[in-house]
């Protein structure tokens, strides 16, 4: 009964969130087929460093206690093969590197090109005109770190992204090829709840 309440709340209240996403384009097809072709499943594994461009491991011994996910790193890398620049290594560490790319997309990002996106409807339709979006939460916690994933182009409606954000690709504890935006930043669970996500585009150049 709940969630049929849910549901009812969702669909009546989707004009407040916009119309509906854009249709999926050519570019957007293109999009979806360099982003499967990253193999994130395979790569960008937690629990091992990595060469931040291919998510191979290095082989290099962890010393510390870090989990040493790569969401950030994978997002550059998928950005990169776009022909789009995100912040990276050398420039920033992978340590707490998606808190650097959350302050530095609204800031330095503009400069590339990235735009910022609104809501998740917005960022669904950017996605779906072939763009490259992100979707990025910085953690309170200056010691700990944040999230950053790719939105990938899909045909959910407002109240399906009102409920659970559009889909994402991304790495993290759990690599995902395809997962809504509210499972894959579940571990930073006010970053959903609160609106603390924020998503940029930028125009595919490759």
């Amino acid at each position: 009964m709940k969630r049929l309440l849910l549901f009812l709340v969702l669909v009546l209240a989707a004009p407040l969130f916009g119309s509906a996403a854009e249709p999926i384009t050519a570019a957007a097809r293109h999009l979806n087929e360099v982003l499967d072709g990253m193999q994130v499943q395979e790569h960008w594994i937690a629990g091992a460093i990595v060469n931040w461009r291919t998510g191979e491991p290095t082989g290099k011994v962890i010393t510390d206690d870090g989990k040493h996910t790569h969401c950030s790193q994978f997002a550059a890398a998928a950005c990169e093969k776009l022909g789009v620049y995100l912040l990276h290594p050398p420039e920033h560490g992978s340590a707490l590197l998606a808190n650097a790319q959350f302050d530095w997309l609204p800031e330095k990002g503009k400069s590339k090109g990235w735009v910022s996106a609104p809501d998740g409807i917005s960022a669904q339709d950017h996605a779906n005109k072939g763009e490259v979006v992100v979707a990025v939460y910085k953690n309170a916690d200056p010691k700990k770190s944040g999230h950053i994933a790719i939105v990938r182009p899909g045909e959910k409606t407002p109240a399906e992204i009102a409920e659970a954000g559009p889909n994402v690709i991304q790495a993290g504890g759990h690599n995902h090829d395809s997962t809504t935006l509210k499972q894959g930043f579940a571990n930073h669970p006010n970053g959903f709840a609160k609106g603390l996500i924020k998503f940029y585009a930028h125009p595919v150049l490759k």
